[in-house]
């Protein structure tokens, strides 16, 4: 969008520069696929085609069913967006997620008539590795339980809210049924990535189509897997520490 609110706009871009985006996705000649098909070559049942890119969008947006999938169905390009149930519900009052133009759930239907799959992005958007073991159970089983009732197929596939995961995080997202999870890590993926901590690259507002066009050919970034280092591990028990005293927190 064009004016999106304060806290977003760091992960948001203006539709030009989504067009020009998804331009070079094309021209790149890279073969864009799902996370569905992602998963299945790192299950080690089916390859993948050459070059492969994977296109992801969280949270469930008002542009996601409208302008962006439409952006992305006139190119023919596939992707997989992650909603936040209780952002999705009259009011977002199941969410923590900050006032913004959201999509309604019943249009999670639509998405995939336009080519999108659909994966699930917990209830409340919280620091899934800052959670009790109860509290993380319900935000990854409701969630995934609200949008099978909602589409009527079986969800396989999650986004970590922000990224934050730890083991026991993806221990859970095994256990509770979903074949993969996407975290952030600002990396390139790889056929070697994990399949509970794919890693993915944010396109952030100060991103420019160079930097777009560089991660296409592979340059830029680092290429995941790769061990946390002790920023990030520190980092997380800061924040478990954070949300012991004053309670679940919006992870953005």
């Amino acid at each position: 969008m064009d004016d999106p609110p304060g806290w977003i706009a760091e992960f948001t871009v203006r539709p030009r520069e989504f067009a020009a985006h998804l331009d070079a996705i094309v021209d790149s000649g890279r073969t864009p696929v799902t996370v569905s098909a992602l998963s299945d070559h790192l299950a080690g049942r089916a390859p993948l085609p050459p070059r492969p890119v994977v296109l992801t969008f969280d949270d469930g947006f008002a542009d996601l069913p409208g302008p962006t999938a439409e952006a992305l169905a006139g190119r023919g390009l596939p992707a997989t967006a992650y909603l936040t149930t209780g952002a999705l519900t009259p009011g977002g009052r199941g969410s923590l997620l900050p006032p913004a133009p959201m999509m309604a759930l019943e249009q999670a239907p639509l998405l995939e008539q336009y080519g999108m799959e659909v994966g699930g992005h917990t209830v409340t958007h919280a620091q899934l590795d800052t959670l009790s073991s109860k509290a993380l159970a319900y935000e990854l089983r409701e969630s995934k339980a609200v949008l099978e009732d909602t589409l009527g197929h079986g969800i396989r596939h999650l986004a970590y809210p922000h990224g934050y995961n730890s083991r026991g995080v993806r221990a859970m997202a095994a256990r509770t049924g979903y074949e993969t999870a996407v975290a952030v890590r600002h990396a390139l993926s790889s056929g070697w990535d994990e399949r509970y901590r794919i890693s993915r690259l944010i396109v952030r507002q100060g991103h420019t189509l160079a930097d777009v066009e560089g991660w296409l050919a592979g340059r830029g970034a680092r290429t995941a897997p790769y061990r946390d280092g002790p920023k990030t591990v520190g980092w997380r028990w800061y924040r478990r520490a954070r949300a012991a005293v004053r309670g679940p927190v919006f992870a953005g």
